[in-house]
């Protein structure tokens, strides 16, 4: 579903590689844990595959598309099908949780009259449905963090990527963020999830893709 073949991408305006040669197949419905230090290429990876930067060597494909090709209206239909969780949880802030959610519903082009369901059921799956009139600033961080999970689940993405979702989180909400994704994963959606926590790896012991200095060095299947 989604291949990089031999990309390589430059920091903008330097000579400096974030990914080296990188070569990289991810079947359709896998759970793929990105690992490495800080700075080994993860979210470089992650913003590739989402279309946010293009690669300075090589391409990407998702489905057979090759993802530079995509222009104007078809990157947003594109991104349409990728849900995104990042270590922070990028909420509006003036806005409840509520209206957190329906802003992406309105984005997607979803009809008003199919909100209030969709945005109840994506609610309750994160355990969360009686916070919806709650402000980001009246949220716990996990709980901040279960509403950017559901922000992303919402449109029921066929791609999922996550750039350290956890990484602001105790070990129980980290957990809890884990089930989410695993609950994803169970539904169809391929995911890819890039983390630190050797201990959400053992949590859920899937293929696993090591990164260092912007190369794959390691690439193995625990499950």
């Amino acid at each position: 579903m989604i291949h990089l073949h031999r990309v390589s991408l430059a920091y903008p305006g330097t000579k400096t590689l974030a990914l080296y040669d990188v070569n990289l197949e991810i079947r359709r419905g896998e759970f793929v844990f990105l690992v490495g230090p800080s700075g080994a290429g993860k979210s470089s990876l992650l913003a590739l595959i989402l279309r946010r930067l293009l690669p300075t060597q090589g391409a990407v494909y998702v489905e057979g598309t090759n993802l530079r090709r995509l222009r104007g209206n078809r990157i947003a239909l594109y991104r349409r099908q990728v849900g995104v969780v990042f270590q922070d949880h990028r909420l509006l802030p003036a806005r409840t949780v509520e209206e957190n959610l329906a802003f992406v519903l309105r984005v997607q082009g979803v009809p008003r009259r199919y909100w209030a369901e969709r945005i109840t059921r994506a609610l309750r799956t994160v355990g969360l449905a009686h916070k919806r009139r709650a402000f980001p600033h009246q949220l716990s961080v996990g709980e901040a963090q279960r509403v950017a999970v559901a922000r992303a689940l919402l449109p029921e993405p066929k791609i999922l990527l996550a750039d350290e979702p956890t990484g602001n989180l105790d070990r129980e909400n980290a957990l809890a963020v884990l089930e989410l994704f695993k609950l994803a994963h169970a539904k169809g959606a391929t995911v890819v999830f890039a983390t630190h926590a050797q201990e959400l790896v053992r949590a859920y012991p899937q293929r696993v893709v090591a990164l260092r200095a912007g190369q794959v060095v390691a690439d193995r299947r625990l499950g």
